[in-house]
This record gives C-alpha cells, structure tokens and sequence, in this order.
C-alpha cells in the first residue's frame, strides 16, 4: 500500500518546547514523515504506575500531579504514547483540552472525596484499605444511569444475561469481555465502572453463546451495537470468534453491526501498522460482502484527534472496506463546550468522508459536576455549531441525553401559554410509541440533565418517569398561568 505524505505543524506535541516555561518553537516547517517511515512501536499503556517514566510528567507542576495520583485511585486513569506525543499541547496544561480529556483533575472529586484519598495515600495506608474507600466513594457516583443495570439486562429462560443490554427494541448491546478496557481512558466516560476492578458493576460476556441464544429469541432485532470499554482493544482473532457467528445465514435478520470505538482517535494504529491491522481490515470487509451494514460508531471529542496523518490515514483505509464511520460524542466543559470546536470538527468529518451523527449530553455519573453544561448552554452550543455546516454536516442530532426513558434530544426553547419551555422529543425510547412525539419541560436554566426537569403541563407527566406532582390540579393552573 502506498501512503501519501503531509505537513506538520511547526512542531509537535510531543517535542521538548511544549512543556510549560520552554522557549517558544522556532517558526519552521518540518516534513511530516511518511506513515511507512513512522516507528511502528508496539501500544504500550500508560497509568498510575508507569507514568512517571514520560518526560511530559516530570515536568509538570507537582499541584498537576498530585491531583492524577489522588483522583487516580478512585476514576480510572490510561493513556498512551500517542496521545501523549501527537494530541496534548503541553503549552497549554492544564488547560488544554485533550490534557483535560485524559488525564484525571481535582475538582472531578469532591473535596472531602479528594481529602479521604489524600489523607490514606500521606499516611501509606494498605492498598486494600485505599481500595476499600475508593470503592465506596464510587458507589456514591451513580456508577451504572438510566437503569442500566435494574432494567436493561435482558433475561433468557429465567437467567440474566450479564455480557447483554436490550433498552430499545431493534437494538441489542453487547460486552464482549476481552473488550471492556480501552486504549486510553476519557475522563468524562459514562462506563468508568468498567475499568475500576468491581465485578458486580461489570458487563461483560465472555463468550458469544448468550447473544446468540438471545437474537435467536427476539426476531424483532435488527442492530447488535459491540460496545466497552474497546472492542477494538482486542486482537482481531478475538474479535472474529465473537462476530463471525453473526454472519451465518441463521442471522441474517441482524442487518448492522456497530461498533462503539474511541481507538481511532486514541490509537489509530490499530488499523495502519499494528500487525494484525491487514486482518482487522479484511475481517470488516469480509462483514460488508456478507451483506451486512458494517458502522464504526466513532467517539471524537475534538477536533484536534481528527489531525495526525496516521489518523487520517486509518480513517481512509476503514472507510475502503465498505464500512460507515460515524461521528459521537458529548458536550463537556473544559473539553469542548464551544461551538466553532464542534463545527470544526464536523466539517473536517465530512471532508474525510464521516457521518456527524450525535452531540449527547454528559450523563449523570462519575465526574459529572466537573463536566456538566447546563441544558439550555448544550442547546446553544448545537445550534451555533450547525448554523456554521453545511447541510452535509447536518445529519447531526442533538444535544442527546440518552435517560431513562431513551434518548431525549432538547429541539429548542419557546414560550407556550404565557410560560418559557424547553420542547423534547424521544429519538428512541422504551416505548417505540414515544418516539419524535413532542413534548415540554419548564425551562430551567440551571438544569443539567432529564431528571431536573418538570412537565410543563399535565400531558407531558407521562414522559417524566421521575416526577410526580403534589397536587395534579395545582400544577394544571401553574402551567397555565391562572396560578
């Protein structure tokens, strides 16, 4: 295969004049290198234990560390060398926002979570008596939303299917378990109880046979999303005793495979120069001639993640073997709360032949007070970025917040019967009935996610599941203003 070549930037992320206090780069070009002359090292992860041996940390403010070593022990923490060398501009730390995207900061810990911590950590306490109060800081941090644990495990002949999540009707998810880590971890996750060693809080499946059984049960399922951790963690060997079953004529109902992956921001590799990356490639395109829809559902967060050549590049070889590569991610503060951010991203998306699909909320879990947007704020940022796209671009939908009841998208705010409110609607839900029905909230300008919300009048109750008024006639009047 023959790679073309690119340009720099004057220079790289990973060059000595990115850490704090250095000189300035001097203003010259550098030849970007052919992706055949890069090192092809092999992956090699980065936490708690070993980062210390990077450059960039050492020379870091203590403050800086201090807070990676405390917060650390308790949300889960990785990263690697290519998002250290190729993504974080260590000119900007702390601010930089694949700095704040990978690596843990204080305040994602409340105080008296982060002294608890700290406190054990001084005192060189067991590990075992450090694991046991990080564990129950985590239990207070809402680990498993939206009833993903009490109401998407589906059930077969009685028996949970633990490796399996079945909330809307045409789509079945499914854990692998050599899946459920990552490349490098999002401080933002919403499946953070994935990588923290509880096993009561895990999904996985070790083995194909339960989602088999299952499809085999339910006819009415047409997408099997692979989600995590990382699918594309593991080896392509892995993956395939996993889906080729999938591929049997007996399947042939289950028209798209999904796959949920961060890998092509965080180490894209994964399709150009690790050593089963040739197979991987013909394994998808081995997934499209047996006639299925093959989607990579694509988390990019920035649109920094969309620059390096070797990302560039592994985009173009997924997309030459049929598949669908489409574009996720939620709306965080400190990270990406900023709508030319957004439009950026999704125009350059575009121009490599990506689907911009969703902007999602930050769920309400873990660090969520360290990252929540108030809704109004997501709203504002989604409308001024799709104002700047053109219609290509467009297919974006959002701000999503995917709840209980399923994916609510806030459409816009208005005033209806003399108060302002924000209008909804389900892009998918538990009762397909539901689905692209408006419906309205009182507008709140401080609320952050679905369960701060409040109907705005009596035919809305149905939709909010956590909400229950004192006295039905007392908020009909409210709601029409004779209050």
């Amino acid at each position: 295969m023959v790679y073309s070549s690119g340009w720099a930037r004057p220079s790289g992320p990973g060059s000595p004049q990115f850490f704090p206090g250095a000189a300035p780069a001097p203003a010259v070009t550098e030849r970007r290198p052919l992706i055949s002359e890069v090192q092809t090292d092999r992956f090699r992860a980065f936490g708690l234990h070993n980062i210390g041996q990077r450059p960039e940390w050492q020379a870091l403010d203590p403050d800086l560390r201090r807070a990676v070593e405390v917060v650390g022990r308790v949300l889960p923490f990785r990263t690697n060398q290519h998002v250290l060398e190729n993504l974080v501009d260590w000119r900007r730390v702390p601010d930089d926002p694949m700095f704040q995207l990978t690596f843990p900061q204080r305040g994602m810990l409340r105080p008296d979570h982060f002294g608890r911590i700290a406190a054990l950590l001084d005192r060189g306490d067991a590990r075992e008596r450090l694991a046991a109060e990080a564990n129950r800081i985590r239990l207070e941090l809402n680990p498993h939303p939206a009833g993903q644990l009490t109401h998407n495990v589906p059930s077969l002949n009685g028996r949970r299917l633990a490796g399996l999540q079945h909330k809307y009707r045409e789509t079945v998810l499914f854990f692998p378990g050599q899946g459920q880590t990552c490349h490098a971890y999002c401080t933002y996750c919403f499946r953070w109880a994935q990588f923290v060693g509880m096993p009561e809080v895990k999904f996985e499946a070790r083995e194909s046979e339960d989602l088999l059984a299952y499809l085999s049960a339910h006819p009415e399922v047409s997408d099997v999303l692979v989600t995590g951790g990382d699918p594309m963690i593991m080896k392509t060997k892995a993956l395939r005793r996993y889906l080729e079953p999938l591929l049997d004529p007996e399947f042939e109902r289950v028209r798209n495979l999904r796959i949920g992956t961060k890998s092509l921001a965080y180490w894209p590799q994964r399709f150009v120069t690790d050593d089963d990356a040739d197979e991987l490639l013909r394994f998808f395109e081995r997934i499209v001639a047996a006639g299925r829809h093959l989607a990579v559902m694509a988390h990019w967060s920035h649109p920094i993640e969309l620059e390096p050549e070797v990302t560039r590049e592994a985009i173009r070889r997924v997309r030459a073997t049929g598949a669908q590569i489409r574009m996720q991610a939620p709306v965080v503060r400190h990270v990406n709360d900023d709508a030319s951010a957004w439009a950026r991203m999704w125009r350059q998306g575009v121009q490599l032949g990506m689907v911009p699909y969703y902007m999602f909320v930050e769920r309400d879990t873990g660090p969520r007070n360290y990252f929540e947007v108030p809704l109004a704020r997501a709203h504002q940022i989604y409308r001024d970025a799709y104002q700047q796209v053109s219609g290509l671009a467009r297919t974006v939908r959002g701000p999503s917040m995917s709840a209980f009841p399923g994916k609510v998208r806030i459409v816009g705010t208005t005033r209806a019967l003399g108060q302002r409110v924000f209008v909804l609607e389900l892009l998918q839900a538990r009762n397909p009935e539901w689905v692209r029905r408006p419906f309205f909230a009182r507008f709140d300008p401080r609320a952050v996610w679905f369960d701060q919300l409040e109907p705005a009048f009596a035919d809305d109750a149905g939709f909010f599941p956590h909400w229950s008024a004192p006295d039905q006639d007392a908020a009909d009047d409210a709601a029409s203003g004779a209050a």
